[in-house]
Formats: structure tokens, sequence, C-alpha cells
């Protein structure tokens, strides 16, 4: 149920013509559709988009603060199949350092966990309310160095799935491991992506 299948929408410049490359990860109960739409407000119009499909539009079963056990095997076949599709990327001539990352809740968590787990320089990481995934931080699973890759993390005060300490941890662990991490936290707003949150990832990561 939890083996995610490798079915990954592609929209944007062609791969074969673009020199940068964006991975899209939805949310729960969203689709890859609805992420990948981002493309008419983000400025990611020079490059090749990605969005993969989660079975079942659930990328694993429980809160991304449950025991990293519970939620697996789910988690590490989400975390594979970003891996998969980043090699695939590289392998068609986009380094990693023009790959980006954009996720919103349960794909902003899962980017989040696969960019610290696999830190190295990136083009930029965007996650719209999210933090690293697990019961407790455990900085051991947490491997490489960011080299000042830009990072924008967004969340409400309070959200009913992402407690901001959360958010502040998840910042303080990417700041170890040198990325240069821009917030937002807005007091009030329902889970979403606001219009201030997409003018600041396009000012500190897309360069627009």
């Amino acid at each position: 149920m939890y083996t995610h299948s490798k079915q990954i929408i592609k929209d944007g410049v062609a791969i074969g013509e673009a020199k940068k490359a964006i991975v899209t990860l939805h949310g729960r109960g969203g689709s890859a559709e609805d992420i990948i739409s981002l493309k008419r407000v983000l400025n990611i119009s020079d490059m090749a988009i990605y969005a993969p499909k989660a079975t079942n539009n659930s990328w694993y079963p429980y809160s991304f603060m449950a025991p990293v056990a519970q939620n697996q095997p789910a988690l590490d076949s989400a975390l594979a199949l970003i891996g998969q599709l980043v090699a695939d990327i590289e392998a068609d001539g986009i380094a990693a350092e023009n790959i980006y990352f954009a996720g919103f809740s349960q794909g902003a968590c899962l980017t989040l966990e696969y960019t610290a787990r696999n830190a190295k320089r990136y083009g930029g990481i965007i996650a719209f309310t999210g933090g690293l995934v697990g019961e407790e931080m455990t900085e051991e699973s947490y491997q490489g160095d960011f080299a000042g890759t830009p990072v924008f993390i967004a969340t409400g005060d309070p959200d009913p799935h992402v407690p901001v300490s959360r958010v502040k941890e998840s910042i303080a662990i990417l700041e170890r491991m040198n990325a240069f991490v821009t917030f937002a936290i807005y007091p009030g707003r329902q889970h979403t992506i606001s219009s201030q949150e997409i003018q600041l990832a396009n000012k500190h990561v897309l360069g627009a």
C-alpha cells in the first residue's frame, strides 16, 4: 500500500533544454497536479518541473511528528523515490546546485527530510508549512553540508499540523548544516499557502 509508484508528472521546460529543475511535493490529500500549479506564481518558468504522485495521495500514514518507525515503510519509499528522481535529473545533465525543491505541508516535511539527509549545495529549498520528520530530532540522521543553499520555510501560528516549535528546531539544524534560512511565521494563518509566502519564496530562493 505504501510503496510509492514512480508516477511523476513533468511540466515546464523540457529536460534536454533546461538549465534548472525543481522537484515539487504535494501535501496529504493533495495531488501532483495541485502542487505543479504553483508554476503560475512561483518564478520557475525556466525550469524543468517534476511532481511525483504519492500512493493514495499520502506520503506516509501518520503525523510527521510520530516516531519514524510508525511511518515506515512509506517514509523510506518516499525518500527513495525522491532520491531516484534527483539522480535521474543529474544524469540528464543538471547539477545539484541547479536543482530546487518545493513542498507544501506533508510534502514540505518530506522536502526538508530528504534534503537534510542528503545535504549539499542545491539551487534552493522551499517548505510551505513543514518541519523535519520524527518524534524527536536526531541529528545523526542528517548528513552533508548545504554550503549556503537558500532555504525558505513558512508556517502559521498556530498551525493544526505543524507546531512552530518544530519549525524552529528544524531551522536550527539546517543552519548548523550551513543552509541560509529565511523563515516567516504568520499569526492566525490557515493551513494554506499565502501570497506573501509566494513573494518571499520568489525573492529569497528563486531570485525574483
